[in-house]
């Protein structure tokens, strides 16, 4: 039974899971290496809880609650008292592997590891770890709060008790488990970003601009937002990120990163958290940047 839960980032991922955790009764520990990060995430989750007490969703009594069960930590004293671990850190393998490499001689031995990766190797993940049984994807979809879908991804290695464990907790939270095979992307990422990054060719080839690809898609297919607003939202750097796993691990050029979004990338456009991507955010109402 898990009732003590370690989240790792205090960012977009990790403040929205540190969120639903609290909501559904967890004692929730917030790390992060910056207290700058620490004290924007818990700004927040205070502003997304508020939002959910304005639409009647949360009472103001469960939201008080559920603020009090997050601690925000920037040291690792809280390891040996959890049952599980969530690093949710920047869609980078390197990076990932340096937090989940020391973390298991610090826990308990019964606790369980779980990554937030939207598209890296589960499998290769593990194997830097102490316990690659007990360890697994949880991948979050973004905005935690809102989306209710949760992708549970098996390593090799994976236990069938951890797996049961962490479906069991899915559903707890409210959320709906779905399993994934450890390929690529998994599932949603596999299917969502060769779209997005279709659409940045369009862009890229003159077929349509901005407002013609991101309208077409909301009117002509019915999605609540187009390709490229999405992408922003995402973050380009992090949908280039996934590109590339893609490429690198299944070998076929049709996965092959846009050049415009390569440059994008570059130029540290990264979408709406940095005020540019396809579209500026620094105006009244966004407007397109090409």
């Amino acid at each position: 039974m898990i009732k003590k839960v370690g989240v790792i980032g205090a960012g977009q991922m990790g403040n929205g899971i540190a969120h639903v955790m609290a909501v559904a009764g967890l004692d929730v520990y917030l790390k992060d290496i910056s207290e700058e990060q620490l004290q924007k995430g818990m700004k927040v989750i205070e502003g997304n809880m508020q939002r959910q007490v304005g639409r009647g969703k949360l009472a103001e009594a469960d939201m008080l609650a559920a603020l009090g069960r997050i601690n925000p930590v920037v040291d690792d004293g809280y390891l040996a008292d959890i049952d599980l671990v969530i690093e949710a850190a920047t869609e980078n393998e390197e990076t990932k592997k340096a937090i989940l490499a020391p973390l298991g001689p610090q826990l308990k031995p019964e606790a369980i590891i779980a990554t937030n990766t939207s598209s890296i190797s589960v499998t290769r993940l593990a194997s830097v770890t102490d316990r690659p049984d007990q360890f697994m994807g949880m991948h979050f979809m973004n905005p935690v709060p809102m989306m209710k879908l949760v992708e549970l991804i098996r390593g090799i290695a994976t236990s069938e008790e951890t797996f049961q464990t962490i479906q069991d907790l899915t559903v707890h939270l409210g959320k709906s488990p779905t399993p994934a095979e450890d390929f690529p992307a998994f599932i949603v990422n596999r299917i969502l970003l060769p779209m997005i990054n279709e659409a940045i060719y369009t862009l890229y080839e003159g077929v349509g601009s901005v407002q013609a690809i991101d309208t077409g898609m909301r009117l002509g297919a019915n999605h609540p937002m187009g390709p490229l607003q999405l992408a922003d939202f995402i973050g380009l750097d992090v949908c280039l990120s996934i590109m590339q796993v893609l490429y690198e691990g299944l070998a076929d050029t049709k996965y092959r990163p846009c050049p415009l979004l390569v440059k994008y990338v570059e130029a540290g456009w990264y979408g709406r958290k940095t005020g540019r991507g396809f579209y500026d955010y620094t105006t009244d109402e966004p407007t397109p940047t090409r």
